[in-house]
């Protein structure tokens, strides 16, 4: 069936914090297989795994250095050809990630551009002549997006990392090794691809100054490297080489899309199956992904964003549902202000909230049992090369070193890369040695503690995917808004008779709701008095006619 993907439950997994199989402190491949069975019993049907390619690290694997080959702090092809076997006997698919706007400059093609710069893989990649940099972009990491290289009057480009160059889309070359890697991996029996930092693969060929929007005197480079004019003939050559050969799933990371553009992504003409709409997740930061300039917000607000996005998704495709991953705080955190809200209602609620939009839900590891993000005390306490350079950035702004931490611990990519909790012990279950990186306070949320406790976030969740595989209106329902007042998010899936409601009250205290009757199919409460929806509850009710 060519939409097979609208079905699926969706779980992603950060290999190197999910579970430590070999104890060095790091995941791995082999942890991955041990909790198959975890995973299934959640209920999930799909596994992202972000990069276990061979790489330095140095952006914690989206730097490859090899794409034919798996790190070996992860394990051995083998070991991933197993986890593919074994997850599908569990009836569980696996979609790798797929970084295709850089490589790590450790790649060979880089080095043997650097070596010996009359290599036709000199042109795999965007170098500039000169005895300085070609513009004033700024990098998504921070600094110029320009390198020099050693020795030459020479630069080459990264829209990240400068461990990072960015590959020469322009080159036909280039993307027909790209397509034959990709068709090599699909070829292997993986179910797809997450692909990463896709709408990046265009830049502005006139490579033009922009406007200095900070105190390093640079401009952001989105505006030129992001959703350029001319993309979208790149992805329909991308999608006939590759992704219409195979039945596979494929879901873009494209932040900053317009709603206009949609159609070049996803729908009957887009290159995509589905992708992550950021427009309504990254509510609280500038469209610069500048984590000190915060925008104030409101419950209101965040519901505008969420149902526009809704709303056009709806006209031409489908789209991804999710609250977390590995670039994003947790969401109870993110979601609701007071911490003192935090909690099994709050969380549960919050769940609910997303997990019954329209499109694919996607579950990270940890929020299934409302992991949080928890407070650093020092710079030196983040691994994130983004986080470092968002904290450089705020002091270069003029904010105090108090400030740029307190920006750090509301927006770390951190937040969500810390150990998963398995249980009580000194290193939470996830190894027996000091992890990679910091952890969380684990005493309390952990695996252990809910798997037995029926009222436990992890068990709201297992309710959750059973109640979509066994509703056809959840797959697939329209979605439409319902008027409520501004602390209560409310929507219904309609399909053909059948009506869904889902009500959300996003306030400690209670609110008034309209009069809705009909089957409770989930409730974090053990009651539902109609017309009334209690602090933080959640309801869904199956309507009768």
């Amino acid at each position: 069936m060519e939409d097979w993907w609208k079905k699926e439950i969706a779980y992603q997994i950060y290999p190197k914090s999910f579970y430590d199989s070999n104890h060095d402190g790091i995941g791995d491949i082999r942890g991955i297989i041990e909790k198959l069975d975890y995973l299934q019993d959640l209920g999930v049907t799909l596994l992202w795994i972000c990069p276990l390619y061979k790489s330095p690290m140095d952006d914690n694997g989206y730097d490859i250095s090899d794409y034919y080959d798996v790190n070996p702090e992860f394990g051995t092809m083998a070991d991933l050809d197993e986890l593919i076997i074994k997850a599908k006997e569990k009836g569980i698919k696996i979609i790798m990630d797929l970084v295709i706007n850089h490589t790590s400059s450790e790649h060979p093609w880089f080095q043997e551009a650097i070596n010996h710069p009359d290599s036709p893989y000199h042109d795999y990649y965007i170098f500039k002549q000169g005895s300085q940099e070609s513009n004033n972009w700024r990098s998504v990491f921070g600094g110029s997006v320009w390198e020099k290289v050693a020795g030459r009057d020479e630069y080459y480009f990264h829209s990240f990392s400068k461990k990072q160059p960015d590959l020469n889309w322009e080159n036909p070359k280039v993307r027909k090794e790209l397509y034959q890697m990709i068709n090599w991996w699909l070829d292997k029996g993986i179910a797809g691809f997450r692909v990463d930092a896709i709408n990046f693969i265009k830049k502005d060929q006139s490579y033009q100054n922009g406007i200095v929007d900070g105190k390093d005197g640079l401009s952001a480079c989105f505006a030129y490297t992001r959703n350029q004019p001319g993309i979208e003939v790149f992805f329909e050559e991308l999608k006939k080489e590759t992704f219409d050969k195979y039945s596979c799933m494929t879901v873009a990371e494209a932040v900053g899309v317009q709603y206009p553009d949609l159609g070049i992504f996803i729908g009957e003409k887009g290159c995509f199956s589905m992708m992550f709409d950021f427009n309504y997740s990254n509510f609280d930061i500038n469209q610069d992904e500048e984590w000190f300039r915060r925008q104030d917000w409101q419950v209101k607000d965040f519901k505008e964003l969420l149902f526009k996005s809704q709303r056009e998704v709806q006209k031409l495709g489908w789209i991804a549902s999710f609250l977390e991953n590995h670039d994003q705080p947790r969401s109870i955190d993110k979601l609701i202000k007071d911490k003192k809200n935090h909690h099994y209602y709050s969380k549960t609620m919050i769940a609910g909230m997303y997990f019954f939009l329209r499109g694919t839900p996607f579950i990270y590891q940890g929020q299934e049992i409302g992991m949080c993000n928890f407070t650093r005390e020092s710079i030196n306490d983040f691994d994130d090369i983004g986080s470092i350079n968002q904290y450089k950035r705020a002091i270069e702004e003029g904010f105090t070193q108090e400030e740029a931490l307190h920006f750090l611990n509301l927006r770390s990519r951190d937040n969500a890369r810390t150990p998963m909790q398995w249980n009580q012990n000194q290193y939470a279950g996830f190894s027996d040695v000091k992890p990679w990186i910091k952890m969380g306070d684990h005493q309390e949320i952990n695996v252990e503690n809910q798997i037995h406790d029926i009222y436990s976030v992890y068990h709201f969740y297992q309710k959750m995917i059973n109640i979509r595989k066994h509703e056809d209106i959840l797959i697939y329902g329209d979605f439409v808004e319902l008027k409520t007042n501004d602390n209560v998010i409310g929507y219904q899936r309609v399909y053909h008779d059948q009506v869904i409601c889902c009500l959300c009250n996003f306030s400690e205290l209670k609110q008034s709701i309209d009069h809705i009757e009909g089957d409770v199919l989930l409730n974090n409460y053990d009651d539902y008095i109609i017309g009334v929806l209690k602090p933080f509850q959640f309801v869904m009710i199956k309507l009768k006619f």
